[in-house]
């Protein structure tokens, strides 16, 4: 985002945070919106799949109009996911599960894809709130984990949001994607759905990719919960990133303690040494 660096300098961040803010700044207000209109669907309008989801298939027939308010939630989630492949290759910071990440987004796209062609567009209405909600938790997590130590000092404040973002997101991902999605999705994709149109056309192919859609959300649910483990083993001191604790074999686990913290720092005053953007700098 074009604010997202200029933000960040003004705010001292250090360079590695830094480069991260503009993308995590960016899903966030994606997800946010998306999720908030997804929910005003379902919520507010007369499609209100998610109370009764068996009637998404009601109805259905090859070539139906798509509603105009449906079109557009396909058309911006068909482009951003578009996009989110490229990126994830070439923009993107490079993490162990980005191969992962990479076969979701091609799954997804071609669910979103697929599923406007063949008229599938009610359940892929839920098939989207029921996954936005907890990026949105991830993204802002990820946030305040940049700025809790902006200016080379810990803000206490970030690091208490980000310990609540972890449970909210921990919480929210079993409960969304590994409860809801099994009962309100699955079950309707692979039973009611045949109930209401027993010739319904490629019922196998769209089955086989919600169930490897559920299979990565199953395999990231193992990562937070080997982070949770590591939290209360001691293993890790202090919630660092949500997904990203395991990026690449160089980097820590964690961030220093904050005592530690205003150790180093009182020690390069004495040296009449500074710091900048979290780096120690001898003054000139």
């Amino acid at each position: 985002m074009w604010i997202g660096k200029p933000f960040s300098k003004w705010c001292q961040l250090r360079p590695k945070e830094a480069q991260k803010v503009p993308e995590s700044a960016w899903k966030l207000l994606f997800y946010s919106c998306s999720w908030s209109y997804c929910s005003y669907l379902l919520f507010f309008t007369e499609h209100n799949f998610f109370h009764d989801p068996p009637s998404t298939f009601h109805g259905w027939k090859s070539g139906v109009a798509i509603p105009k308010e449906i079109a557009l939630v396909y058309l911006i989630q068909g482009s951003f996911y578009a996009h989110s492949t490229y990126a994830t290759l070439y923009m993107d910071a490079w993490r162990k599960d980005s191969i992962v990440m990479i076969i979701h987004h091609v799954v997804t796209f071609t669910l979103i894809s697929f599923s406007y062609a063949f008229r599938y567009h009610n359940i892929g209405i839920l098939v989207l709130f029921l996954h936005d909600f907890n990026d949105i938790l991830l993204e802002f997590t990820k946030l305040n984990i940049y700025f809790k130590t902006r200016g080379g000092t810990y803000h206490r404040i970030n690091g208490i949001i980000t310990d609540i973002g972890s449970i909210l997101f921990s919480v929210s991902w079993f409960w969304f994607r590994l409860y809801w999605f099994p009962i309100k999705v699955l079950y309707v994709t692979c039973s009611s759905s045949l109930e209401s149109n027993p010739n319904i056309p490629f019922y196998f192919f769209f089955n086989v990719l919600l169930f490897l859609l559920t299979l990565m959300n199953i395999y990231w649910f193992l990562y937070i919960v080997m982070f949770v483990v590591k939290v209360l083993t001691g293993q890790v001191k202090e919630v660092d990133d949500v997904r990203e604790y395991d990026i690449c074999e160089d980097q820590k686990i964690g961030v220093q303690d904050h005592s530690k913290t205003s150790t180093r720092h009182k020690e390069t005053v004495n040296n009449k040494q500074y710091t900048s953007n979290g780096y120690v700098k001898k003054r000139v």
